[in-house]
């Protein structure tokens, strides 16, 4: 049972936030597969398993932001490959321009140059 919203950390609740645009970026590269995604994401410590992407990957779908694709597999079976649509490059560029500008503010204030008028 995961814990009540209060006790989680503010951490977990940044990468819940970011995980999204974390998948895009990847996916803007190339192509790619769930479990690679997984894979990717859990070595930065963004998520601990299979459990996440997929519903993730899902709604972004719905969303139009991607599209998948089925691809034959050298080492098992038909692998489900995701890509970013024209609205998925749109949307990581709204937000690479959006993030650039709120850590910057954020990294102003910890540095504690933010109260300087």
């Amino acid at each position: 049972m995961a814990p009540p919203e209060r006790e989680r950390s503010p951490l977990a609740h940044m990468r819940r936030g970011l995980i999204e645009f974390c998948v895009l970026t990847l996916l803007s590269g190339r192509d790619r597969y769930a479990v690679e995604l997984v894979q990717v994401l859990a070595r930065h410590d963004l998520i601990a398993g299979e459990g996440t992407i997929y519903p993730l990957l899902s709604r972004l779908r719905k969303q139009g932001l991607v599209t998948t694709a089925w691809q034959e597999s050298q080492t098992g079976p038909p692998r489900r490959y995701y890509g970013l649509t024209s609205d998925g490059v749109g949307a990581l560029a709204r937000f690479s321009s959006d993030w650039a500008a709120l850590s910057g503010s954020v990294d102003e204030i910890i540095r504690g140059k933010g109260d300087i008028a």
